[in-house]
């Protein structure tokens, strides 16, 4: 097979070739990073590229294949990583120039999973500063969005989602704390899962919030989610709140069909004034095939679901300031434009603010547990609206202005999901019309430990739609 066509496999075509030794890990690896040095120049998706430790990798994992020692699809896999994640001897800077020189000493659990599973590590890639949601910094320039240039990827996974779309590696790890993850995927137009709470160890990635943070796969469908989560998913004594539930073979789960499985479409993150039409428009046709292929559908309400950024950013605000203080006190002109107004906002935010968002986090967590009661999914887009443009001008900002900007319902709505502390996937449910057309994502969480649901719906839908199989221009 013509090398320079590997990058444009799924990891599961590419794992069967591999297994049955019709592709090398050398010569798909050769082939990712033939691709990074020649494309990433212009997408900026990554900030270091590991070539010599990936093909040195790569001949280790050819070397075990020959001797029958094949460990799995994930064997030979091109993966790369959000530089948010520790790898040993390569550095990690959390998306600042304050961590330039920061090397590890060790791997994040989550690494240490995937290179036992027999995964090529091709580097790290960009994000927004110290993961605070942004895409934007001051120490990298900004990924782009492979579907428009001029438009956002997301954050703060922005290079785990624009590699992934513009086929610059095979897989992918995110974190996600409110939405991290599963914004970029829905920009980017590919798969992005946030993972329950506990479930994947946070050991060796830098945190955010210590009671929402959670790693996960972006990946360029639900199958090769499912395969990147069954790689690092597992208990962990250096993490002490990540549980010990058995997980089961996610991609074996993906089969079967949706009969008798029960979709509710959240009312507030779904049929509000707020969320676009082309956006509306697609969730409910997705649910409605959903409905066509054998599952129950109805509404739901989530009363707090559509205010869950509110909750969410009041709790970042604070934890991420406490944090991060001695920095955030030293080094604050240093930082990148978004960090100075977080870390300051954080630093005045009263006790009674705090202890109030998080009972409403509470109220929220047993509104979304008790619509899970009701149904087995929950659906709704997973961004109000499509990747929006990159800049423009602020305009002048007032006290009134501001309060009005956040507290009105969010066109982000991710956070119900990370407060819950449950799974959620993004995946595409279509695209806008026009001449740039750009990805519209679909939401779809669980209950508590229920990936594998999550998944099976997320994968019998995309079987029946053709977005996966769309590759922005200009990147073929």
């Amino acid at each position: 097979m013509d090398e320079s066509r590997l990058p444009f496999l799924s990891v599961a075509e590419l794992g069967e070739l591999i297994r049955t030794r019709e592709v090398s890990p050398v010569e798909a690896a050769r082939s990712y990073l033939a691709r990074i040095e020649a494309l990433d120049p212009r997408l900026r998706a990554y900030v270091t590229v590991t070539g010599a430790d990936a093909m040195r990798q790569a001949r280790q994992a050819e070397g075990a294949i020959l001797r029958g020692e094949y460990l799995g699809p994930m064997h030979g896999a091109p993966t790369a990583l959000k530089d948010q994640i520790w790898m040993e001897g390569v550095p990690a800077t959390n998306g600042s120039k304050l961590l330039l020189d920061f090397i590890p000493q060790e791997d994040a659990a989550v690494v240490s999973n995937l290179k036992r599973a027999g995964a090529v590590i091709l580097g790290k890639l960009n994000m927004g500063e110290f993961a605070g949601g942004g895409a934007f910094n001051r120490s990298f320039e900004p990924a782009l969005n492979p579907w428009d240039p001029e438009r956002a990827t997301g954050g703060s996974s922005s290079g785990s989602a624009a590699a992934v779309a513009a086929r610059l590696c095979a897989t992918s790890l995110g974190e996600d704390t409110g939405g991290s993850i599963r914004s970029p995927a829905s920009f980017c137009g590919v798969v992005g899962l946030r993972p329950t709470w506990g479930r994947v160890s946070r050991h060796g990635v830098f945190p955010v919030v210590w009671s929402m943070d959670a790693a996960g796969p972006v990946s360029r469908t639900v199958e090769d989610c499912a395969i990147t989560l069954g790689a690092i998913v597992g208990g962990d004594p250096r993490d002490p709140f990540a549980g010990n539930v058995p997980a089961p073979n996610y991609r074996r789960a993906l089969d079967g069909d949706l009969k008798g499985l029960r979709v509710g479409v959240v009312k507030e993150l779904t049929f509000e004034e707020f969320v676009a039409p082309e956006v509306r428009e697609a969730v409910v046709l997705a649910a409605k095939s959903m409905g066509e292929m054998g599952a129950s559908v109805q509404d739901v309400s989530v009363p707090l679901a559509s205010y869950g950024n509110l909750i969410m950013m009041a709790l970042l605000y604070v934890e991420a300031t406490a944090l991060y203080r001695d920095w955030a006190q030293k080094t604050l002109a240093q930082r990148g434009d978004e960090m100075p107004v977080t870390y300051l906002l954080g630093s005045l935010i009263p006790a009674q603010v705090y202890y109030k968002a998080q009972r409403l986090r509470e109220l929220l967590r047993r509104q979304v547990l008790e619509a899970l009661e009701q149904v087995d999914v929950l659906v709704s887009p997973t961004v109000s609206t499509v990747a929006p443009p990159v800049g423009g001008s602020v305009g002048v900002v007032t006290k009134e202005s501001a309060a009005d900007e956040l507290l009105r319902p969010t066109f982000i709505l991710t956070p119900a999901y990370a407060l819950a502390g449950t799974p959620a996937v993004s995946l595409p449910c279509g695209f806008t019309s026009g001449p740039r057309p750009l990805p519209i994502g679909l939401q779809i969480g669980g209950r508590p430990y229920e990936e594998a649901t999550v998944l099976k719906v997320a994968h019998l839908y995309e079987q029946g739609a053709p977005w996966s199989a769309r590759t922005p221009p200009g990147w073929a």
